[in-house]
C-alpha cells in the first residue's frame, strides 16, 4: 500500500470520524441507574410527608402528585408582556406559563429581520416553562391566575422586574406566582409566595418543568446534524443526554434524586434549564407526554407553614444562548451544554484562542484565519515529515510508472519490486501518515468548535459572507477550497493504479459539493489550511530537488 492509497484512506477515516461522533453525541444513552423504588412508579399514591425531606431522602414520592400535562393546544388567558434589555417574554394567566421568549440581541435563523425566539406555544411548535405547587388543592400549571398588571418594562436604574400572579384562594391559602427578571441576564428567577391563613399546617412541594416538541430547529441541517433534546447535570453521574427517542421507548434511566445537580432542553445554540441552588433536595423526571411532546422537570421540597405564616420557594431559570464564558458560572457543568463530544478536552482549549485572537482582532473569521495558522506551525514538523514523504514518493513516479510496465497485471511481483525500490531508495511509504493520524482529533475537535460556538453565529467575515456559521450563499469559498485540493494534487505522486488516479481527480470535486451544506467558517478553515499545506508541501518538494532527488537526476 503506497502512501497516497494511505492519504485516501485516512480523508475517508476522518469523513467517518465526523458521522459516527455526531451519531454519538446524538445516540450516547444514559448509564443505567438502579431503578426506583415501587412508590415512585408514576401514578402511585405517595403518603404524605411529616415535614420536609432531610438531604439525602428521596422525593421520588412527589412525582406521581405532578398534574398532568395540559393538551398541545391550550386555551390562552390574558397575557402579561415583559420587556428588559436583554429579553421580551409573554407570561399567560391560564397556567402561569412561560409561553413565549424574544431574545433581543439574536436574529432568526430564517429571517434575520426578526428577533430569536426560543418560547413559543402554538399550533406548529410547543416550548414553554411551566411550574407549580404539589399538596392539597395549591396552584398548578392548570390554575387561572389574576394579573397585577398587564405590562412590565425594567426601569432605567433598576436591576430587576417583578411580575405577579395571584391564584384563587383556597381553603385559607394566597398563593402569589411571581417572575424576576435580571438586566443583563438571560436569568429568571421563577417562584412561589404562599401565605397561609387557613387552620392547618402546610407542607407542599414545588415543580419546575420544561415542555417542548421534538421538533428541531428551524434552519437544522440533516447535512450537519446538531442534537435536540433534554440534558441533566449530577455531580456524581456528570452530564448526561435525555434523548427524545429514549423516552419513546419508555427509557427513563438517569439520575432521580440528588443533591445537587439541573434539567436542561438543549438544542443548537440555544438551551433552556432549571438551577437549583445549594444542597437542597432534588428529584429529576423526564416523561413523553403523547406524540412528539416531552417535558423534563425538578421537584423540590417547600418549607413548611404554620396557620398564620408564610413560606417562598424560587428556583432560577436560563433561558438563552450557550455563550461559553458565562455558563459556568451560573451552575457546575452548565458549560458542558456546548456539547464538543469526546474530544472536550481538545475542544475546549481550541475554543478560548480562538476567542482570545477574537478579542484582539474583533472578527471572527480572522480569528479563524489566525488560529489555522496557529495550529499549523504548532502541526510544522510533524506536517513536513508527511509532505517529506509524499515529495520523494512523487520524485520516484517515473520508476514507480515503469516497474507497472514491467510486471503487467502480475500485482505480487509488482508490490515486491515496489518494496525493493522504496528499501534502495530509503523511502518508508507509511511515513507520511502518522502525523494525519495524530492531527485528526485536532481537526474534528475544531471541527465542532465551529460548529457548536454561538459567538459564530451571525457572525459577519467580509463581503458577502455576513454568517460565518450558515452556509456560503454564493459557494465560493467551496470552489476555491476544492481548487485547492487540485493543487494539492498535482504536487502529489501519482498513484500507479489507474482507479486511484481517478478517484484523486474526483474527489476535489466531491468534496467541494459536500462542503457547499458546512458553515462558512468551516469551509475558511479548511480553505486557509490547504493553502499553508501546499506552500509548505511545494517548499519541500523544491527543497528535496534541490537536493538532487528530481526525478530528471534519479533516472
Amino acid at each position: 500500500m503506497d502512501t497516497q492509497r494511505l492519504i485516501l484512506f485516512f480523508i475517508f477515516a476522518f469523513s467517518v470520524f465526523l458521522l459516527l461522533d455526531a451519531w454519538q453525541r446524538d445516540q450516547q444513552p444514559a448509564p443505567a441507574v438502579a431503578p426506583a423504588k415501587p412508590g415512585a412508579q408514576e401514578g402511585a399514591k405517595p403518603p404524605q410527608p411529616a415535614g420536609p425531606p432531610t438531604p439525602g431522602e428521596k422525593l421520588a414520592a412527589t412525582q406521581g402528585a405532578v398534574p398532568p400535562a395540559t393538551p398541545r393546544v391550550t386555551p390562552q388567558g390574558a397575557l402579561v408582556t415583559v420587556e428588559t434589555d436583554y429579553l421580551v417574554a409573554e407570561v399567560d394567566t391560564h397556567g402561569g406559563d412561560l409561553r413565549r421568549l424574544e431574545l433581543k440581541h439574536h436574529r432568526d435563523t430564517l429571517d434575520r429581520k426578526k428577533r430569536f425566539v426560543l418560547f413559543e406555544r402554538g399550533p406548529d411548535h410547543v416550548y414553554a416553562a411551566q411550574a407549580g405547587l404539589i399538596g392539597g388543592n395549591l396552584p398548578n400549571h392548570r390554575t387561572v391566575f389574576t394579573l397585577e398588571r398587564t405590562a412590565y418594562d425594567l426601569p432605567d436604574g433598576a436591576d430587576q422586574v417583578e411580575v405577579g400572579l395571584v391564584a384563587p384562594m383556597v381553603d385559607g391559602v394566597v398563593v402569589r406566582k411571581v417572575f424576576r427578571f435580571h438586566r443583563a441576564s438571560y436569568l429568571i428567577d421563577v417562584g412561589f409566595e404562599i401565605a397561609n391563613r387557613g387552620s392547618a399546617a402546610l407542607q407542599p412541594f414545588a415543580y419546575f418543568q420544561l415542555l417542548r416538541d421534538g421538533k428541531p430547529p428551524a434552519g437544522d441541517s440533516a447535512m450537519v446534524p446538531t442534537y435536540t433534546g433534554a440534558a441533566i447535570y449530577t455531580d456524581k453521574e456528570k452530564f448526561q443526554k435525555i434523548a427524545f427517542s429514549d423516552l419513546d421507548k419508555g427509557k427513563t434511566q438517569f439520575p432521580q434524586n440528588s443533591q445537587d445537580g439541573w434539567i436542561a432542553m438543549l438544542q443548537h445554540y440555544f438551551f433552556s434549564a432549571w438551577l437549583p441552588a445549594g444542597d437542597t433536595p432534588r428529584e429529576f423526571y423526564a416523561k413523553r407526554l403523547e406524540e412528539n411532546l416531552y417535558t423534563v422537570g425538578i421537584i423540590v421540597p417547600v418549607e413548611s407553614a404554620a396557620p398564620g405564616a408564610t413560606t417562598k420557594v424560587y428556583m432560577p431559570l436560563y433561558a438563552g444562548p450557550q455563550e461559553q464564558d458565562k455558563l459556568a458560572k451560573l451552575a457546575p457543568g452548565l458549560d458542558l451544554t456546548v456539547d464538543y463530544g469526546w474530544l472536550t478536552v481538545i475542544a475546549v482549549p481550541l475554543f478560548w484562542v480562538l476567542a482570545w485572537l477574537h478579542h484582539w482582532v474583533g472578527n471572527w473569521g480572522v480569528a479563524i484565519i489566525a488560529l489555522t495558522v496557529i495550529i499549523k506551525l504548532l502541526f510544522y514538523p510533524l506536517s513536513a515529515a508527511s509532505y517529506r514523504s509524499m515529495a520523494k514518493m512523487r520524485v520516484l513516479a517515473p520508476k514507480l510508472q515503469k516497474l507497472k510496465e514491467q510486471h503487467g497485471d502480475d500485482r505480487q511481483r509488482l508490490q515486491q519490486a515496489m518494496m525493493e525500490l522504496y528499501k534502495t531508495e530509503k523511502i518508508n511509504p507509511l511515513g507520511g501518515c502518522m502525523p494525519i493520524v495524530v492531527q485528526i482529533p485536532v481537526f474534528i475537535a475544531l471541527y465542532w468548535v465551529l460548529l457548536a460556538s454561538v459567538e459564530l453565529r451571525h457572525a459577519p467575515f467580509v463581503l458577502w459572507i455576513d454568517d460565518l456559521a450558515a452556509p456560503d450563499p454564493y459557494f465560493v469559498l467551496p470552489i476555491l477550497m476544492g481548487a485547492t485540493m487540485i493543487v494539492q494534487t498535482w504536487l502529489s505522486p501519482e498513484p500507479p493504479d489507474p482507479v486511484q488516479a481517478k478517484v484523486m481527480k474526483i474527489m476535489p470535486v466531491v468534496f467541494s459539493i459536500f462542503f457547499f451544506f458546512f458553515a462558512a467558517g468551516l469551509v475558511l478553515y479548511w480553505l486557509v489550511n490547504n493553502i499553508l499545506s501546499i506552500a509548505q508541501q511545494w517548499q519541500i518538494t523544491r527543497a528535496l530537488e534541490r537536493a538532487g532527488l528530481g526525478a530528471s537526476r534519479k533516472a
